[in-house]
Order: structure tokens, then C-alpha cells, then sequence
């Protein structure tokens, strides 16, 4: 049976291949990028309280206070005496180093931890002395680092207060501390609880000698600094809202098996009963010190 003829298909032609003159043009896509606003251009931190971020350059022009909600946010030592000196003169304690007395090991030997803690914070030990002036008053103010291993009080420490405290005592200038730690640093034992009664002998001379001692508690302040050279001060000063108290919330909870709501042991709480003198935002701290001073002095 003879097949029929196959014709083409018109729909095959119209679906020809296109010519050279006839092929789409490619075109350039245009690449469209978001515009970056400055928190995410600049390195920046972001608020514990209420979670904005902020630049870190608009945080150490305020003081590292949240533009948003006004809290605190912690702060270097170096940082914290450079923002309240006008003018440094000199730094004291640099002599004095940290040995391993224990050869104490718990995760990891001692010395590993104190070269952590120096890599991540540029400093020899927890806490920084600086004799400069406080607008035309010479002040010897030193001020506790948490971020050296929670601002622990071990043997180099007290050494560093105990030789601020001796100065002062010398050149009849009043000190200032700044106090931010969790306590006695348990790498050093006994020679670490030790300094409790060191810098409490210190600030005993300062008190017979009638040369001023003011404190201010920053977040948090626990342990031993508590049990010591933070609660011994002329005045004490805190920071809002500010955690402070001798054993954490948490332990004492446990103990008196009772939930504590808030303010208990922050700044205000302490404040209403009676433990602490004044609450100051820290924008006001160097004016309220250098008043206070100014009156205790007679300057």
C-alpha cells in the first residue's frame, strides 16, 4: 500500500532557528545592592536591655551609655580613668606581676588563663592605677577590669590598690575607686582572700589620716571586692541599675528557697535601704566626684 507523502509541519517552519540579525540581545544586569545604613557599615554592639544596636564610635562618644535606653553598658578600666581624668600624669603598680604561687590547674593551668585574659585585654592584671588630675584636683583613681577574669581580686590586685592607697596616703590626695568584680580569684587561694584584709589595713591609715576615700559600684560587683575595699569607702556611688551584693541571686535563692523579684541587689534597691549614698548616671559622675572631693578637701 503506498504511503502518503509526509508534508512539513508549518508550525516546525515558523519555529525556525533565528537569524544573526534577528537573536536576542543580551543585556547587562544591573547589579542591585542594599543601601547599608551605618550600624552595619562601622563595627558595633549590641544593647544588652533593650537589643539596638549601636556603633561602637557613637558608644565611646556617650560614654558607652545606650542612646536608646539609657543603659550602662560595662567599660574597660583604661577607658573608664582616661573618660574621668582630665589629664594623666602617671600610671602606678606596673612593677608588679602575676606569678603561679599554686601551680593551681582546674580546665587549664593558671598561667594559660592570665595570658587569655592579657591577649583579649591588652592589660598586665584586673585592675589599672592613674594619678592625674580630676578638673584642678590631683586624684590618685584606679578601676577594676572585668573582662581580666571577672575583675578578680588575686595577690597583683591588691598590690596595685594597697600601693594606690599609700601614695594617696604620702601626697595626702584622695582616691577613688572604680569597682566592677566577681569576687576573690580562687587561682590563688588563700592568697587571694588575703587581700581582703591587705587593702581593708589601707584604707583604715586613710581614714585616721582624714584623706578621702569614695567608691563607685558599677555592674556587677560580688565576693570578696564586696566583702572589702568596695563597701569601705567615705562615700559610695553606684551606677543605675547596677548589680551588687556579696553572693550572687541565684545562690541565695537557692538558700532561702525563696524566688527574689527585681530590683533586689541592684543600685536602686540598695539606695532605698540604706547601703549605698547616691545613684549617679555616669554622665554626671566626674561632677558629682569632683564636688564631693572638693568639699571633703576643703580645696
Amino acid at each position: 500500500m503506498p504511503t502518503a507523502a509526509i508534508k512539513p509541519d508549518d508550525s516546525a517552519q515558523s519555529i525556525a532557528a533565528p537569524t544573526w540579525m534577528t537573536r536576542p540581545v543580551p543585556t547587562v544586569k544591573r547589579l542591585t545592592l542594599p543601601i547599608l545604613n551605618a550600624v552595619e557599615t562601622e563595627p558595633s554592639t549590641q544593647c544588652p536591655q533593650c537589643h539596638a544596636m549601636t556603633t561602637n564610635t557613637a558608644l565611646i562618644f556617650n560614654s558607652y551609655v545606650c542612646p536608646h535606653c539609657d543603659y550602662h553598658l560595662g567599660m574597660a578600666a583604661r577607658d573608664r580613668l582616661h573618660g574621668f581624668f582630665d589629664q594623666v600624669e602617671q600610671e602606678l603598680g606596673q612593677a608588679f606581676s602575676t606569678g603561679d604561687p599554686l601551680q593551681f590547674v582546674d580546665s587549664q593551668p593558671y598561667p594559660e588563663r592570665l595570658a587569655q585574659a592579657q591577649a583579649k585585654t591588652k592589660e598586665t592584671e584586673g585592675l589599672v592605677v592613674m594619678q592625674g588630675l580630676l578638673r584642678d584636683m590631683l586624684v590618685i583613681a584606679c578601676a577594676f577590669d572585668f573582662r581580666f577574669m571577672g575583675g578578680s581580686m588575686g595577690s597583683v590586685v591588691g598590690d596595685r590598690f594597697v600601693q594606690a592607697a599609700e601614695t594617696a596616703l604620702q601626697q595626702r590626695m584622695p582616691l577613688v575607686c572604680f569597682a566592677t568584680s566577681g569576687g576573690a580569684r580562687m587561682q590563688e587561694g588563700l592568697l587571694s582572700l588575703m587581700q581582703m584584709a591587705r587593702t581593708g589595713a589601707a584604707i583604715e591609715r586613710l581614714r585616721l589620716a582624714c584623706v578621702p576615700y569614695i567608691v563607685v559600684l558599677t555592674n556587677p560587683v560580688y565576693g570578696g571586692v564586696t566583702a572589702s575595699l568596695a563597701m569601705l569607702g567615705d562615700i559610695h556611688l553606684a551606677e543605675p541599675k547596677a548589680m551588687i551584693g556579696f553572693a550572687g541571686k541565684r545562690v541565695i535563692e537557692q538558700t532561702v528557697r525563696e524566688v527574689l523579684d527585681e530590683p533586689f541587689q541592684r543600685a536602686e534597691y540598695l539606695l532605698e535601704h540604706g547601703v549605698i549614698d547616691q545613684v549617679v548616671h555616669r554622665h554626671q559622675l566626674n561632677d558629682t566626684i569632683y564636688r564631693l572631693l572638693a568639699k571633703l578637701m576643703h580645696h
